[in-house]
């Protein structure tokens, strides 16, 4: 996602100083594609950008980046401008704005609801959440990144895009869940999936999720671009949520037990489509 990102910046004119990956191969090869610098360390990203944009993995990822002592982009951060995009949990988002603050800097969460071709089309659907003059002071390279901004949304305050944020993905996963359980069905009782799939287009079982899935789990292609250990990821901030406000997500609850399985089963690289592995009749997980 976020080679892609670069990739669409400067396409649009804007100067790509810095790139730092843990893969540092990666980060060598889309610096070389680029003309920036590939960086050994996160302070030295801070000091050749004015405006950083991380995209991390969980709640620990996005808390090192940030850390208040040692390699961090917070060193020497006074005056940068942090976009944070990775899906965390809201109060992540809410603590890294007030550390960066202490240092002087700002930050946004702008959580993407697209995938890797988005980012490099520039038509990430981005949910921002932040001080409403940051967001505004931001919003010509997240215009670039949203279709013009046509898919650019301001949320709230910090943390309130990253809650918009896990419901997307909570009823995301659900769905994706419920598809593959009756594509598997169908599949168990020998009808024409085909036929199944247009049926379910034509009714109340339509969704996004059988658009974008459905092929892939009929096909078992689950070429990652949103992955089962992510789902499962997401939908436990979902839950947490929940449990903070003292509600039972009973299907948020059964759709991440699904994805739990997938990552025991060493299957959570996979494409959420993946999840059809463990619902079909057959299949090597099922």
């Amino acid at each position: 996602m976020g080679a892609n990102m670069a990739r669409r910046l400067k396409d649009c004119g804007y100067e790509v100083t810095a790139v730092y990956d843990s893969h540092k191969e990666s980060a060598k090869q889309v610096a070389s594609e680029l003309g920036a610098k590939a960086c050994g360390t996160l302070a030295e990203v801070t000091s050749l950008a004015e405006v950083i944009v991380t995209v991390v993995t969980d709640d620990k990822s996005q808390r090192a980046v940030f850390a208040a002592s040692g390699d961090s982009l917070l060193v020497n951060a006074a005056g940068k401008k942090f976009i944070n995009c990775a899906t965390v949990s809201p109060a992540v988002h809410v603590e890294v704005e007030a550390s960066a603050s202490q240092a002087g800097a700002a930050t946004l969460e702008a959580c993407m609801a697209s995938s890797i071709t988005q980012a490099r089309e520039g038509t990430l659907y981005l949910m921002c959440g932040g001080r409403k003059e940051v967001f505004e002071s931001l919003r010509p390279v997240l215009s670039d990144l949203s279709n013009g901004g046509q898919l650019l949304r301001y949320i709230g305050p910090s943390g309130t895009a990253a809650q918009v944020k896990a419901l997307v993905n909570m009823v995301m996963n659900i769905n994706t869940a419920g598809l593959a359980e009756g594509l598997g069905l169908g599949a168990a009782l020998g009808l024409d999936l085909k036929i199944l799939m247009e049926v379910f287009s034509q009714t109340g079982a339509a969704s996004r999720v059988l658009v974008t899935d459905g092929e892939d789990m009929v096909n078992r292609d689950h070429s990652c671009y949103f992955s089962a250990s992510h789902a499962a990821k997401d939908s436990g901030i979902a839950l947490d949520l929940g449990l903070e406000k003292g509600l039972t997500l009973p299907l948020a609850a059964a759709a991440k037990a699904q994805y739990d399985r997938l990552v025991l089963l060493g299957l959570g690289d996979l494409d959420k489509s993946g999840i059809a592995e463990i619902t079909f009749p057959g299949r090597t997980a099922g």
